[in-house]
């Protein structure tokens, strides 16, 4: 087993844009960590994060981390360059790759990523950091207390389209149900509007999933997905939890929790707050990189069970029918979604969601 001395980690963030800076000053906050490089294509933003981090810059990812020598390679880009920010994390020597969701925008790039890293023997997380909320805790608190009983059903809703909030849902869902590994999904999607945006998707996309362990899952994400009334910002209206025998227990992303259990109703506080979400993520980063005992919660392998399952939802809402899991065959998902969904408006589920989707 390899432990290493406690001391810094040398960092390296790439896209220093909204996510990119979040990470950098995460890691910046933490003692265990230091910030040696930056990379951005935006002289402006290149420029404002070197001087904030005292941190050496450049317009190449390769070139930069190859010059600092990073123990992480941190990456927050848009979703169609994975494996080449993969590779140039490995070609760096970077023990630990973080990167933001999704794994991929399709299973053949999915594969590749995945056969680099484990090639590597690179430690990787994807940011599925809204699990450190206090009330997504406070969920699985509930559920993993018993006070559910039996848990049959877990689920998520959001109105964000695909490729920005799927991760997110399937990953908290398969939290809140110990991780168990899916068997099988079935899925529809609908609209053609967010399949050109740079987070390609389709409008809305449902569908249920079996789990091993008997439970069942339910999705939806898009323009149709069911509002959340109770939440006022549009990208924060998404609901994730589970159902027992004895009650449920939810988190609303940015409206708190709720539970109904033998005990009685209950709920509490918390929202999406980068400032409380990010410190544990990034301090996990130092417990694995110091112990390879203490697995990050945010691991690649479980974020890609998730991405599977997103997948074959897109490869069930295109041919039909059940698709079973694992993946054994690469494609490109959107593609096939480009080619199959038909070129009707997408039938909203509200009107706080016409204008996102083009109506």
């Amino acid at each position: 087993m390899k432990m290493t001395t406690p001391g810094k980690y040398r960092v390296v963030v790439v896209g220093m844009g909204k996510r990119g800076m979040h990470h950098a000053q995460a890691f910046h906050a933490n003692g265990r960590f230091e910030v040696v490089g930056v990379c951005d294509i935006d002289p402006a933003r290149l420029d404002a994060a070197a001087a904030k981090f005292g941190a050496a810059k450049g317009t190449d990812a390769l070139q930069v981390a190859s010059a600092v020598k990073p123990d992480v390679f941190c990456f927050c880009t848009l979703p169609n360059l994975r494996s080449e920010m993969i590779r140039a994390g490995i070609k760096s020597g970077a023990r630990l790759i973080a990167f933001e969701k999704p794994v991929a925008l399709n299973t053949r790039e999915g594969f590749e990523v995945r056969k680099l890293l484990a090639e590597s023997g690179v430690k990787a997380v994807v940011s599925h950091q809204h699990r450190y909320g206090e009330h997504y805790r406070k969920v699985k608190e509930i559920v993993a207390s018993g006070a559910l009983g039996r848990v049959h059903t877990v689920y998520g809703t959001a109105s964000g389209w695909m490729t920005h909030m799927l991760s997110h849902l399937i990953d908290y869902m398969r939290w809140y149900n110990n991780e168990s590994t899916a068997q099988w999904v079935m899925g529809q999607a609908a609209g053609r509007v967010k399949l050109d945006d740079l987070h390609p998707s389709p409008d809305y996309i449902g569908g249920f999933i079996q789990f091993a362990n008997g439970v069942r899952g339910i999705v939806e994400c898009g323009a149709g997905a069911p509002d959340v009334p109770e939440v006022d910002y549009w990208w924060r209206k998404c609901r994730i939890g589970a159902q027992g025998t004895y009650g449920f227990a939810e988190v609303l992303t940015g409206g708190g929790w709720r539970a109904v259990t033998k005990a009685g109703v209950s709920s509490g506080g918390g929202c999406m707050n980068y400032d409380l979400d990010m410190p544990p993520y990034i301090q996990e980063m130092a417990d694995w990189l110091d112990d390879d005992r203490k697995v990050h919660a945010c691991n690649f392998a479980s974020a890609y069970a998730g991405f599977e399952i997103a997948m074959a939802l897109c490869r069930s809402a295109v041919s039909g029918g059940q698709v079973a899991l694992p993946l054994t065959d690469a494609t490109d998902e959107i593609d096939l979604l480009k080619a199959h969904l038909a070129g009707r408006k997408v039938l909203l589920s509200t009107p706080v969601n016409a204008k996102e989707y083009g109506q």
